[in-house]
């Protein structure tokens, strides 16, 4: 297991002053990333092989999010590795213990050369670890996106979406769907954090600069699914938001 201490940042938090969901994402993935730092598997080296590890699927389970100036514990730890998939574990928790959020994610390796994932090659097996993983509901490889929908404004890619990979980091994604919520929904929307309890993210296509993304967002009450497409109709990412008993903004 790898743990990443901090103590959340005020420009971090959301107008409530709570861990945004972009930060928690981005605390997340500099978790993983800094773990592959650490053994020596980081950016430079899948770079050297002209491949990365990429992002399947998310499913995050958030029970509460930490405030400004709250003193947090990331940890992950990959608990599975197959031929093609990887599943990544991830909790945050607070100094005395608490699991905030807990999360599973599925990974694959993808070569630019060939423009395709590829097997997962013996000498990343030096991620395994013996912890079990997360007593959570199975995390999908894919999320069904049924019935009518609403469209929210379109969002370019521009620079400010981009990671080193020269596409649309996956945190953005999350981002752009809880944007395209409130939009649509205004003051009935899920603005207060505490309303998301899970996020299950489906990744199918990379955006790249300039491409067009367009929210289309489907709800049955307390689950909404924001299928972010291309002008056309295509999927770059499918989120679904889950929100507590309470509250039902879709």
């Amino acid at each position: 297991m790898y743990s990443l201490d901090s103590k959340v940042r005020y420009s971090e938090c959301d107008e409530h002053g709570r861990l945004s969901l972009l930060s928690l994402i981005n605390y997340l993935q500099d978790c993983s990333t800094f773990n592959s730092e650490r053994i020596n598997r980081g950016v430079g080296y899948m770079a050297n092989k002209n491949q990365a590890w990429l992002l399947a699927a998310w499913q995050i389970e958030i029970e509460r999010l930490p405030h400004f100036y709250d003193d947090i514990r990331v940890s992950t730890w990959c608990h599975t590795m197959g031929r093609t998939l990887a599943s990544r574990n991830f909790v945050v928790s607070d100094p005395d213990g608490n699991q905030l959020v807990r999360a599973d994610s599925l990974w694959f390796v993808f070569d630019f050369a060939k423009g395709r994932p590829v097997r997962i090659t013996e000498d990343q097996h030096i991620y395994l670890t013996d912890e079990p993983p997360l007593d959570m509901p199975e995390t999908k490889r894919r999320l069904p996106v049924e019935g009518p929908y609403v469209e929210a404004p379109a969002v370019v890619v521009s620079d400010m979406h981009l990671d080193t990979n020269r596409h649309v980091n996956n945190a953005q994604y999350i981002g752009m769907a809880t944007s395209a919520l409130a939009a649509v929904a205004g003051p009935d929307a899920p603005d207060r954090i505490d309303d998301i309890e899970r996020i299950c993210v489906q990744y199918k296509n990379q955006a790249l600069l300039g491409d067009t993304i367009v929210p289309r967002i489907h709800g049955d009450g307390r689950i909404c699914t924001i299928d972010l497409t291309n002008p056309e109709g295509e999927s770059f990412a499918v989120v679904r938001l889950e929100l507590r008993e309470k509250d039902s903004a879709c």
